[in-house]
């Protein structure tokens, strides 16, 4: 019956002798439908995402959506759900993304041809269902951990030309502090702020047009200093403390000191335990003679780790103000892995270029370069902890890796196996002129 009502809804009349389909079943997979447009809709964002899709659309797409619906009944069952929250953060992040691409709310309208409400409800939908199966996945290949006895012998069975190459791969530990920025300098860019804010204020000025011309954040400068919805952990707290108890729309913030510069904030609107708000933020500007003396300052504890009058780890935990490395003895970690082993790509290129000629237990000159995280200088010195070459990957070296994918492969074959059996089990009916496909499960035409 539920197919039927689903049917009878996607046909328009037209007075008493004619129908019109507007959309169309294509696909039953248990009780839910596919409809033709949500296939237009998966091709449409694949092909604006640039995501490939390996054989004709019409075929794969319908397939993917069968076998998700496959682990959103198993998910029902097994009472796996998504983290609202969480769904709702990675939903304005997309939303975010795309105004930023398309270059604006409206924009994004008229390119899905629909309201920003309806594209939101959809996303929420989509990435809800894609948390679900990534847990209902993640569920059913939990048991899989096989021993070392197994990674040896899938390592020996492997034909030398499967067994990856690995890319040469370093680990840095590093030393480094913003030169000092003068009393006259901070009060300069304060009394920039208290300008832009008695012009917003008064009227006289927006303060989206004062973002779009002065504010250095140079992302939210383009869309007049809008963050988009964000939840209070997604900012840094100085920032947070004062945008979430903002109230009032009209008014603008005092003048707020983060790690990244100076700001004032704007509300825009508060929804639940997420808000949008404007913010400019202005960086104070650091003097050649500072920067001089910060070289300076490094050049004599690089003096005194080279002469041994003291270790590199211990110069860290005195001189170091790189937070995110100064309680592990100055050893980065890169963000891509989660590990200490970088390619060199992956390093920023000040460091890159120097570490390519060093030799393990080397310590760089000092050196200024670009914090990336918050777009300005700071000076460094770097030690060279290892290296290694480029090499085919090795039970000594990469056992980790070689673990990982011996766990991929027994993942992939479970998985595959699963929908097999689910196929068996669960009703399926595909429209005649939607059947004649090469799928990658077979089961699905009886």
């Amino acid at each position: 019956m539920r197919i039927k009502s689903i049917v009878a809804g996607l046909l328009l009349c037209s007075g008493m002798m004619a129908q019109s389909v507007i959309d169309e079943v294509i696909w039953v997979v248990g009780d839910e439908a596919i409809l033709r447009s949500e296939v237009e809709e998966e091709r449409l964002r694949a092909q604006y995402e640039g995501t490939p899709i390996n054989g004709d659309p019409y075929c794969v797409i319908p397939e993917q959506l069968a076998v998700q619906k496959l682990f959103l009944h198993q998910a029902v069952i097994d009472s796996v759900e998504a983290n609202e929250s969480t769904v709702s953060h990675q939903v304005d992040m997309r939303l975010n993304y795309y105004i930023n691409q398309i270059g604006s709310k409206e924009k994004m309208e008229e390119y899905f041809r629909k309201p920003s409400s309806d594209i939101r409800a959809e996303m929420m939908t989509t990435v809800r269902n894609q948390m679900i199966i990534q847990q209902m996945q993640s569920k059913l290949t939990s048991n899989i951990k096989p021993t070392p006895a197994e990674i040896r012998r899938y390592y020996n069975s492997l034909p030398i030309d499967s067994i990856p190459m690995m890319p040469a791969q370093v680990e840095v530990q590093i030393i480094s502090f913003e030169p000092a920025v003068p009393v006259e300098e901070t009060e300069r860019i304060k009394q920039r702020l208290r300008e832009f804010t008695e012009r917003v204020q008064s009227g006289s000025a927006e303060f989206s047009m004062l973002a779009r011309l002065y504010s250095e954040d140079t992302e939210s400068a383009k869309r007049g200093g809008e963050l988009g919805f964000v939840g209070k952990g997604q900012l840094v707290p100085e920032f947070a403390e004062v945008a979430f108890n903002m109230t009032d729309p009209k008014r603008v913030s005092r003048i707020v000191q983060t790690e990244y510069g100076f700001h004032i904030i704007q509300l825009i609107e508060k929804k639940g335990d997420r808000i949008n708000c404007r913010h400019i933020l202005l960086r104070p500007r650091i003097s050649a003679t500072d920067k001089v003396r910060a070289i300076e300052r490094l050049d004599s504890i690089r003096q005194l780790v080279t002469t041994d009058s003291m270790q590199f780890e211990q110069a860290v935990v005195r001189f170091s103000q790189d937070k995110n490395t100064v309680m592990n003895a100055g050893l980065m970690i890169n963000p891509n892995t989660g590990s200490s082993k970088f390619e060199y790509q992956e390093l920023a290129p000040e460091i890159a270029k120097l570490i390519y000629t060093m030799q393990e237990g080397d310590v760089s000159q000092p050196f200024v370069m670009m914090d990336q995280t918050k777009n300005r200088e700071v000076c460094a010195i770097v030690r060279l902890k290892k290296k290694t070459d480029v090499h085919r990957a090795n039970l000594t070296d990469d056992f980790q890796t070689i673990k990982s994918m011996l766990e991929a492969q027994k993942g992939q074959e479970l998985l595959h196996d699963w929908i097999l059996k689910k196929q068996k089990t669960t009703y399926v009916q595909i429209a005649p002129e939607w059947q004649g496909c090469d799928f990658e499960y077979p089961g699905w035409v009886h």
